[in-house]
């Protein structure tokens, strides 16, 4: 153990002339755990929701999307598409074609999204698991179309999932500029029916947004005969996801991409992304104006030990050696915080894991959740105590320097 620290250490624990330098000490310490173990909370309910989200994913979500590389639409009689589709690990491979349309019913309209799906999709079994109604899940008869509403666009249109006239959607033509004075000579016209179900998969996104029909009924509408947006692929249970990647990227090329869940829903974890970093820099900016309480409560200690600065000095100790002492002096306080700070932190965490105490509110059941998700990982620890270790350090060298050779010089 060097000399230094050593010294250090024993000032850290050391009784002091003035009382007050030990309530400042404390305080200390106190504000770097208290900022510590907030980033480790904060941090962790990011992880959670993060988590939480990834575990929302539904039937909605393939295991792997394929969409092309530049433009929209595909023709759905490529041969590589065809390889793909008979790749062992998949169980049911999706045609799919989504564009925006507008639906109307005598009680409201709104603007959604018409994804049509081929016959394939009725072998996705997860899908009956997100379904509301007493009917069940059908595409299509012989001269009708149904559309699968997601709940919230229903009760936009004023309908319940037994509504009995159809709703008709209008698409525009391709390519035709808007008859101001006849507009609904350029917009391409249908009808769907209900099967008496709709889907709820407790998302915005799609809940309020999507309707799921037949891919014949969306490639006429949008006039996309033998085209399509995206290949949707549901794997078996036991195939690897990822090594199921590489075998359809190998098999398309670079003219597709091939996106994972996490991929499909990029847009909702680097929001999260973004506001875990915005919540990491405000709080960095807390912790470094609690380690303005280490400069006082090190200028303070510099002070009480002026004697024995002098003695130090006396006894062969260099200036660099006695500054060193109150730099790792300074040090130790921020560390002391960032080490009880991180077990207050964890120790939070993972009480609100296991008993849930913070909830979202009172009623139970009225959130997806009832209390807020929480997910302690390694790497916020490791960043969180580089972070306060790194602080401590630069908070307390220009005080060191400043206060240590003021004190040197007048016992010189």
């Amino acid at each position: 153990m060097s000399f230094p620290f050593h010294i250090a250490k024993r000032y850290i624990f050391s009784k002091k002339s003035h009382h007050a330098i030990n309530i400042i000490s404390g305080i200390s310490v106190l504000g770097v755990t208290v900022s510590t173990a907030a980033l480790i909370c904060i941090l962790s309910v990011f992880n959670g929701f993060e988590g939480m989200v990834a575990n929302l994913f539904t039937a909605f979500d393939p295991h792997l999307k394929v969409v092309p590389a530049e433009g929209k639409y595909i023709d759905s009689s490529l041969s590589p598409l065809q390889a793909v589709r008979s790749l062992p690990e998949v169980h049911a491979a999706v045609d799919v074609i989504e564009d925006k349309a507008l639906v109307s019913s005598k009680n409201g309209q709104q603007m959604v999204t018409v994804k049509g799906v081929d016959d394939h999709f009725l072998e996705v079994g997860e899908f009956s698991d997100i379904l509301v109604g007493d009917g069940v899940l059908d595409l299509h008869a012989v001269d009708v179309n149904y559309g699968v509403f997601g709940v919230n666009v229903l009760t936009s249109l004023g309908l319940t999932v037994d509504f009995e006239e159809p709703v008709k959607v209008y698409a525009p033509k391709k390519g035709e500029k808007i008859n101001l004075s006849n507009p609904m000579n350029d917009f391409r016209q249908a009808e769907l029916f209900t099967p008496h179900v709709a889907f709820m998969v407790m998302q915005s996104k799609y809940d309020s947004h999507y309707v799921i029909t037949s891919l014949a009924f969306a490639r006429d509408l949008f006039d996309k005969e033998g085209e399509q947006t995206a290949l949707e692929l549901y794997l078996k249970p036991d195939a690897d996801v990822g090594d199921v990647r590489k075998s359809v990227e190998k098999e398309l090329g670079g003219s597709f991409r091939v996106l994972d869940r996490y991929e499909q829903q990029s847009d909702t974890f680097k929001i999260m992304e973004v506001e875990k970093l915005i919540s990491y820099i405000f709080l960095t900016f807390i912790l470094l104006i609690a380690s303005f309480n280490v400069i006082g409560s090190l200028s303070m200690l510099i002070i009480d030990k002026r004697d024995d600065i002098r003695t130090l000095h006396n006894l062969g100790a260099s200036n660099k050696d006695i500054s060193r002492i109150f730099l790792l002096e300074g040090w130790l306080i921020s560390l002391s915080g960032a080490f009880l700070g991180l077990l207050l932190g964890i120790g939070l965490c993972l009480i609100q894991q296991q008993y849930g105490v913070l909830k979202f509110g009172a009623a139970a059941g009225s959130y997806i959740v009832d209390a807020y998700p929480v997910q302690v990982k390694v790497t916020d620890v490791l960043v969180v105590f580089l972070t306060v270790s790194v602080i401590g350090l630069l908070s307390v060298l220009y005080p060191v320097h400043h206060f240590s050779k003021k004190q040197l010089s007048v016992r010189q």
